[in-house]
């Protein structure tokens, strides 16, 4: 029964993909929309473990082979959706000022932008994927290869200590503003 489905969906999206006026972006991104919506929708009823990937593309209504054509695990959608939020805050992060702002107002920003998005975070927390943001915080603030040692290391620093204050923030629920919260840092020297 369960190959008869699979089959199902590949000819369902082989028709699909014959008779839709969509280009290949436009179908790639359809997917990736309905497999995000469909993913939190899931998540919000149970763990990520418990969700398989079947039931994540009948949720959002597409094949196995579109799920696997744009991602290897139900993470990476998550991945994906948390660049994408943060390239369109750091998109509009730039477009409110010049490049030489001090740290303390980007930080400030990125917390203010957690507050704009908590139900999403929270969801990520409570989940316990809070994890997956650590590759973007340090690709935000992390080490550059072009950086000196020194440099490097105190990017390193400052990226880590950001994300574990980020992270002991949501599993507080929070309760600080981001206000608090970028005040604290920087009350740290850093």
């Amino acid at each position: 029964m369960k190959q008869n489905l699979q089959n199902v969906s590949a000819e369902k999206e082989e028709n699909y993909a014959k008779s839709s006026p969509f280009s290949n972006e436009a179908r790639n991104a359809y997917v990736t929309e309905h497999l995000t919506e469909a993913l939190l929708m899931l998540l919000r009823k149970k763990p990520i473990s418990d969700i398989s990937v079947s039931e994540l593309c009948d949720a959002a209504v597409v094949g196995r082979a579109s799920f696997y054509r744009n991602y290897e695990s139900k993470e990476d959608i998550l991945r994906k959706y948390i660049r994408q939020l943060f390239r369109e805050w750091m998109d509009k992060y730039d477009q409110q000022g010049d490049g030489n702002r001090p740290i303390s107002e980007l930080i400030l920003a990125l917390f203010m932008h957690f507050e704009d998005y908590q139900e999403f975070y929270s969801l990520l927390n409570e989940r316990g994927l809070v994890f997956l943001l650590k590759d973007t915080i340090m690709g935000l603030c992390g080490p550059k290869p072009e950086h000196s040692k020194l440099e490097a290391y105190g990017s390193a620093f400052i990226a880590y200590t950001l994300y574990g204050w980020i992270e002991v923030w949501f599993q507080r629920g929070m309760q600080e503003s981001a206000e608090e919260m970028s005040k604290m840092f920087q009350s740290q020297g850093l």
